[in-house]
Parts: structure tokens; C-alpha cells; sequence
């Protein structure tokens, strides 16, 4: 398992370096005259960023031959979609008012671009690799009556160009708001469409190209989240410490001397012992999750680290999922290795079903979601509908690469177990659990359990909300990072707690109880989305509304993995510990 360990850290050494050098990659280089690559992407609702359709769905001015330009499967799943542009840009050569087009639009496409625009129809173009954005049209609202509303339609627009020597440094996209066409519904219209190319030249280097995409307007904010993510952390720390210093010292001292203990009844977490190390029930269920929480864990961590390290830069068109198609593979291993590893030290038998349980826990819920998405995206024709060669390339990585490789860790998982690691003996009956008051049941531990977790994050999750289901981009890695460490240390130290108090209780049944309380941040996070959709966002229609809690919905189910086997493995050094630190009969 270490040379495993090796070969994954050696993997994201590969992509950093990969990373590093894609400046020279990228470095264009032009003469004077010489073409410049300008490609159109996708249109789609300014309010509904998930709702993407090809840059032609829309009767826009078409070059004569359209080539589509050449994606990798990140970018595919991205919903990039580049074709050739209708707009011929040469290095260093001014243009004005050069005719794109001009072409008769019947009734029904009029009807159609007025559509787009009522609804803030946005459009994408990359110029040299740089994203440039700009509305179809805009409304004029002057009138106070809404059907005598006029939809003008952009007819002109300038691409700024910003150079230094013969580098493209930045690009721009301005549409002239006076030189517009009104369109009347119900009628055939002649258009013609312009454009402008301008060159300015600039002091900045190549290497800041992205910079204005990755500066975060208003930084402050985020260094605000994470001094409350400290203080919420403190206060909790503090609060353990001290009643741990208090109230499990002096029974620790009681149990040490015997003097003490003379005669008195044994009470709370200390008569359980030879129940607390009891195996649970559904153990391959429980195991399959513990190996699938921590892969994700992993996975999170790994993702979090490449960002730090530069690799997501702003609107690299798909690097990011490439790096999380291939962590997750890579790290199926880890997920094979500790669910078997588990299985087989709690006496389970059949561990080939657990292995499969563990393989299908996190893919086979996202796989009935894409299936259900995919389905909408194909009926509204929308960029988001995976081509049938993209969905089998990720099968066939599934099945050639992850699927081997979770087996590989299964079958090291299993030659390398030993005992569990139990510091009391377990007693053959099970002790009877009294009687609960409602406070201590699943639920409303659950409920208490998931509120400071999630209490440290919420603050940059609206911020990561726009940035995966809006038209802003997150860069504050470091940020994010940070809570995110600082949501793993909560989440154990609230799931140890209440652990405590559940032993406290007399109530030995804490495997499943610690796993719970520890993944329900994912439960708050889940409930967040639907604040986030009614109150703070402007989503609209089903394709929407289905991608965003669906999706969500597998994310906030990662999340519960991930944080519920934190919660477990954090409490079963704890209840180690303190057994360990008493005396047997």
C-alpha cells in the first residue's frame, strides 16, 4: 500500500509539472497578418448557466464551413462546444464596421431571437484561448405597458484586442448599445450584422493573461469566513478540552486507584466496556462506506492541493474534471484497500460482495442520476447531453482502470489484515440499552452533530455556489483549503463528543450513531441548496432545476461519506483511548 501511496503522489507531481509548462504550450506567437484562432462556444440564459446550446442554434450569421474544433473529454464535459467563428481576425490589423453577414430572417427565427433575449440570452467566444462574453440583445423597458416591450437586437460589436509585441495578453468584447435593430414579431426582417477589431498595446507579460480572471473581487470576505471557521473550531476544542480535563481525568484517576473504587458501582461509559467493541450490524454495508468515505476524502484533498499548486486555472476548459476522472480512479485502490481491510478485521466472510458494495456505493447513484439528467439535456438539446462515444470512453475508464485497481486494493486489503484492534474484550450476551430521552435518539444527535460543521463553511459555499452554477469563477484555493481541513477537525471533534455522551448513556450501538452525526453536515449542506435556488439565485425552468439538485444531490451524498467515515475513525481512536486507559476485571 505505500508503493500505492508513492505512485499517487508521484502521479500529482506528473500533472503539476504538466501544468507548469502549459505556458509554453499556449505561448502564441504571432506575425503581423497572421489569423488569429477566434471560435464560438454556446449561448444559454445569463440566469441559468447550466442551460447551454450551441452558438449556431440561434439563426446567427454561419461562415461558410462550419468545422467544429477539436475537444478533450474534460472540455466535452464541460459543455464546451467551439466551432469556427463567422469573424476573420488577423494579428495587428485594425478593422471597422466589417460586415459579418447580412441575411433575411423569416417570422419564426425573429420569434426566436426575441425569445433569447427576453430571457438575457448570453454568448461565449474564445479568442487565442481567452473567453470573451456578450449579450445577444438587450430590452428596452421605457414603456410601462409589458407587451409594448421592444427587443433590440445587438447589430455591431468591438473585439479589443490588448497585445505586447506579438502576444495576445487580454481580450475584450463591447456591443455599441445604439447600433441596434427593434424586431417586430410576426414579420420577415433583413439584418446586418458588423463587428470591429481593435489593437492596444500593453506593458503586461503573457504570464498575467489570466490574472483579471483570478483576482477575487472582494477578498475580505473570504479571509472573514475563515476566522469564523477558527473561532467555531476554538470555541469547540476549547469546550472538549475542558471537559475532558474535568470530568474524564477524575474518572480515569477513580478507575486508576483501586482505593477509590472500592465498593462503588460502576456507571456511564465505564460498565459498557466489554460491549463497546461489539460489531455492528450490516458490517459490509458499513465497511463499503468507511472505504468510500475516505476515498473521497482523499480525492477532496488531492483536488484542493493541484489548486493550490496553480494547475485549475481560470477557464482552462476542462482540467478540472480531467484531474478528478483520473484522482478517482487512481484512489479507487485506497477505497478497495480500507473497506476489505475492514471487513475482514470485523469477521465479515464474504469479502468479493463487500468489495463490489464498495465499487458501486458512490458510482452507481451518480450513474443513475447522469442517466436521468443526460435524458433532459438530449430532449431540450442542450450542450449539457453527452455524446454516446463520451459516456463509454468514462465506462470504459470505469471498468478498465478504477474497477481493477479497487480490486487490487480489495485483494491487498485482505491479505494484510489482522485482528481488530479491540482494547477490551467483547462479552458474549449484549448488555440491555436502557431506555433514551428523545434528545439522545439518531435524529436529533444528527441534527446537533451536523450545525457547527456546517456553520464553519457556509459562508464560502454561496461563493462556491456561483462559481459551479454561475458565471463567476473561484480561484481561492488556499481559502477553501483552509475550511476545508478546519470542516474535518469539527466534524471529528463534534462526533467525538457526542460519542462521549452516547457512552455516557450506556449506549454501546455508537458505530453507526458516530458515522451518521459525522457525514449530516452533507444533510445541511442539501438544505442549503434549496435556499440557495429559491432566495438567493434567479433559476429558472426544469433543465435548472433538475441539474441542480441532482447533482447536488450526489455531491451533498459524497460529502456525507466523506465527513460520516471521518466522524467514525476519529471516534474509534477516541473510544480506544479512553478503554485502554482503564482497568479490566
Amino acid at each position: 500500500m505505500e508503493k500505492y501511496v508513492v505512485l499517487l503522489a508521484i502521479l500529482l507531481l506528473v500533472i503539476c509539472c504538466l501544468s507548469h509548462v502549459r505556458s509554453d504550450l499556449l505561448e502564441h506567437r504571432y506575425k503581423v497578418d497572421d489569423a488569429v484562432p477566434l471560435y464560438v462556444n454556446k449561448v444559454g440564459p445569463y440566469h441559468n448557466p447550466s442551460e447551454t446550446y450551441g452558438y449556431y442554434s440561434l439563426p446567427f450569421c454561419q461562415p461558410d464551413h462550419v468545422e467544429e474544433k477539436q475537444e478533450t473529454l474534460g472540455q466535452i464535459l464541460s459543455g464546451d462546444r467551439l466551432v469556427t467563428a463567422p469573424y476573420e481576425v488577423k494579428f495587428l490589423q485594425r478593422k471597422d464596421h466589417e460586415v459579418a453577414c447580412a441575411k433575411k430572417l423569416t417570422s419564426e427565427e425573429v420569434s426566436q431571437i426575441q425569445a433569447a433575449i427576453k430571457q438575457y440570452y448570453l454568448f461565449q467566444m474564445y479568442c487565442d484561448d481567452l473567453p470573451i462574453w456578450g449579450f445577444i440583445g438587450k430590452v428596452d423597458r421605457s414603456s410601462t405597458n409589458n407587451s409594448e416591450h421592444k427587443y433590440l437586437l445587438y447589430q455591431h460589436f468591438e473585439i479589443e484586442l490588448f497585445f505586447n509585441k506579438d502576444q495576445i495578453i487580454e481580450a475584450h468584447l463591447l456591443m455599441h448599445p445604439n447600433e441596434v435593430l427593434e424586431l417586430a414579431e410576426g414579420r420577415d426582417m433583413d439584418i446586418k450584422l458588423l463587428y470591429s477589431v481593435h489593437w492596444i498595446e500593453t506593458n503586461a507579460h503573457f504570464h498575467e493573461r489570466m490574472k483579471k480572471y483570478s483576482a477575487p473581487r472582494d477578498s475580505s470576505i473570504h479571509h472573514f469566513s475563515i476566522i469564523n471557521s477558527c473561532v467555531t473550531f476554538l470555541i469547540l476544542f476549547g469546550g472538549l478540552l475542558i471537559y475532558y480535563m474535568r470530568v474524564i481525568r477524575k474518572d480515569f484517576y477513580d478507575f486508576i486507584h483501586e482505593d477509590a473504587a472500592v465498593d462503588r458501582e460502576q456507571t456511564g461509559w465505564k460498565c459498557i466496556r466489554s460491549d463497546v467493541f461489539r460489531y455492528p450490524k450490516h458490517r459490509s454495508l458499513f465497511a463499503a462506506a468507511l472505504g468510500s468515505g475516505a476515498q473521497l476524502c482523499i480525492l477532496a484533498t488531492f483536488t484542493l492541493l493541484l489548486g493550490l499548486l496553480g494547475v485549475f486555472y481560470p477557464f482552462n476548459r476542462g482540467n478540472l474534471f480531467i484531474a478528478l476522472i483520473v484522482l478517482y480512479t487512481m484512489t479507487s485502490g485506497f477505497a478497495g484497500y480500507l473497506a476489505v481491510l475492514f471487513y475482514c478485521q470485523t469477521e465479515g466472510k464474504n469479502w468479493g460482495k463487500n468489495l463490489l458494495l464498495t465499487g458501486s456505493l458512490s458510482s452507481v447513484p451518480l450513474f443513475l442520476i447522469f442517466c436521468f439528467l443526460n435524458t433532459v439535456a438530449v430532449f431540450y438539446q442542450a450542450n449539457a447531453a453527452l455524446p454516446l462515444g463520451t459516456i463509454f470512453t468514462l465506462l470504459l475508464i470505469w471498468v478498465s482502470l478504477a474497477l481493477p485497481l479497487l480490486v487490487l486494493g480489495g485483494i491487498a486489503g485482505k491479505k494484510s489484515h489482522g485482528e481488530f484492534q479491540a482494547t477490551c474484550e467483547t462479552s458474549k450476551c449484549p448488555r440491555e440499552v436502557p431506555s433514551l430521552r428523545w434528545y439522545q435518539g439518531t435524529l436529533p444527535q444528527m441534527v446537533l452533530a451536523g450545525f457547527l460543521p456546517f456553520s464553519t463553511i457556509y459562508m464560502q459555499l454561496f461563493y462556491i455556489f456561483i462559481s459551479i452554477w454561475g458565471n463567476r469563477v473561484y480561484t481561492l484555493y488556499s481559502t477553501i483549503f483552509v475550511i476545508f481541513i478546519i470542516l474535518l477537525i469539527t466534524t471529528s471533534l463534534i462526533t467525538v463528543a457526542l460519542t462521549h455522551f452516547q457512552l455516557a448513556a450506556e449506549d454501546h450501538r455508537w458505530w453507526w450513531r458516530s458515522f451518521l452525526c459525522g457525514g449530516s453536515v452533507g444533510l445541511y449542506v442539501y438544505g442549503f441548496c434549496f435556499y440557495y435556488y429559491y432566495w438567493r439565485s434567479d433559476f429558472s425552468g426544469f433543465l435548472q432545476l433538475s441539474f441542480f439538485f441532482g447533482y447536488m444531490a450526489w455531491i451533498c451524498y459524497c460529502i456525507f461519506l466523506m465527513c460520516g467515515s471521518m466522524g467514525f475513525y476519529a471516534s474509534l481512536l477516541y473510544v480506544r483511548h479512553i478503554y485502554s486507559s482503564i482497568k479490566s476485571d
